[in-house]
């Protein structure tokens, strides 16, 4: 079974996206803000990480950026999922080591997770 991290400081999102993760034989791990969510990666060893940009204690981008940067989880691809949809957010997300970058309104959680199985497959 995959392991699904999300960090994501809205409880409710969670919630919702870890129902339909378990629905599609996933299990999830979540953290509410960026410091847990790295502590996670780390300990976890999660096979993908949804993140959110906008989070508190350690944005999202710090939080990739940390990621990228230390050998035990630099390999685990990272979804950004998030409210943010300009360009200059994008590129630097992208830049930091993000596989794939999603806006929260535009995407339903059928949707993110086809994303999720498409980046687990490549």
């Amino acid at each position: 079974m995959k392991t699904i991290l999300f960090i994501e400081d809205e409880p409710s999102l969670q919630r919702t996206f870890e129902k339909f993760l378990i629905k599609e034989g996933f299990s999830m791990v979540s953290a509410l803000n960026g410091e847990a969510g790295l502590m996670l990666a780390k300990t976890k060893r999660p096979d993908l990480i949804l993140l959110d940009l906008i989070l508190p204690k350690i944005n999202g981008f710090e939080v990739l950026k940390a990621l990228k940067e230390n050998n035990e989880t630099k390999d685990i691809p990272v979804i950004v999922l998030t409210n943010l949809e300009g360009v200059a957010d994008v590129n630097k997300a992208i830049e930091l080591g993000a596989t794939t970058y999603l806006v929260k309104v535009k995407y339903s959680p059928r949707e993110v997770i086809e994303k999720i199985e498409k980046a687990l497959k490549e």
